[in-house]
């Protein structure tokens, strides 16, 4: 199934994201891991582009596995920096001998040293590019990343939403954001983004911190502002890692009910291979998911 189908369901949903191991040493304890989240039920599994030089072909290996196994739609990660057309059309031609309808389309990060000028002679210097090759691929349900807090590398939210909206033109068929942990930060996005005519269906990201070393990379990755009540929290607990653990999925939970009492039905959780976190957010959640209220 595609995803722009799942999201036009009007029930509430939770989908969540793995991530595929650095090398093929881990690849079976991870593997694990993934299932283990997969088995969950959630309404589709993100797969992101596997690191350490694995590439595309952990990443397949991984969503292959979710597929076959549990039978769980996914969306497989695809990033374009340092890729030429023909690398990205026998990727996404593996994808479909998977069974795989769904990709997340990425620029990726830069390789250190370089400048987004550098990219100007890549074959898809921008998501943008890679959006328009997949759409031309055809048999594709299409995600794109945006960032409620804004894209590091845009001067200005005005300047970043003129590019998402450069992406949803090149075929973008939904959104999902950067992680945030103050949801006043979304809904004043979502409100700029539909005032610029942008009406692609936008899934929130949330991410479970359940432990203070996560906030450090959390901040390294995206930056994003956080409140003091969450900072409170970490300062409070993040020396009991038990306490801790519990109070990160208390406060990714809140996030969730009130996104979801603020008329937002469809919900990504970054659960970093964590099936216990994924499970006790589903659980705190288990009245809600499913219903159309």
């Amino acid at each position: 199934m595609k995803i722009a189908e799942i999201l036009a369901d009007q029930r509430y949903t939770l989908s969540f994201e793995v991530f595929p191991p650095k090398s093929d040493a881990a690849l079976e304890s991870v593997r694990q891991a993934v299932l283990d989240v997969a088995a969950l039920s959630p309404a589709f599994v993100s797969v992101t582009y596997g690191a350490g030089g694995g590439g595309s072909r952990l990443t397949l290996d991984i969503a292959r596995s979710i597929r076959e196994q549990t039978g769980a739609e996914t969306l497989a990660h695809l990033t374009c920096v340092g890729a030429d057309q023909e690398q990205i059309r026998a990727y996404l031609e593996s994808l479909k001998n998977c069974g795989v309808e769904n990709v997340m389309a990425l620029r990726g990060d830069l390789p250190a040293g370089t400048t987004t000028d550098d990219m100007g002679e890549s074959a898809y210097p921008h998501a943008a590019d890679l959006i328009r090759e997949i759409h031309r691929t055809g048999g594709f349900c299409i995600g794109a990343a945006c960032y409620p807090e804004v894209h590091p590398e845009s001067a200005n939210q005005q300047e970043d939403i003129r590019h998402l909206r450069e992406k949803v033109e090149a075929g973008a068929d939904f959104l999902t954001t950067q992680m945030f942990f103050d949801n006043n930060l979304l809904y004043n996005f979502l409100y700029k983004l539909r005032e610029a005519g942008v009406t692609a269906p936008v899934v929130p990201g949330i991410m479970p911190i359940t432990s203070a070393k996560q906030v450090e990379r959390a901040l390294k990755l995206s930056g994003s502002f956080m409140p003091r009540r969450f900072i409170s929290l970490v300062d409070r607990f993040g020396s009991d890692p038990a306490a801790m653990m519990q109070a990160g999925i208390i406060y990714a939970t809140d996030q969730i009910i009130d996104l979801f009492a603020n008329g937002i039905r469809h919900v990504h959780v970054y659960t970093m291979n964590k099936p216990e976190v994924a499970a006790a957010i589903q659980r705190n959640l288990s009245a809600m998911l499913g219903s159309s209220l």
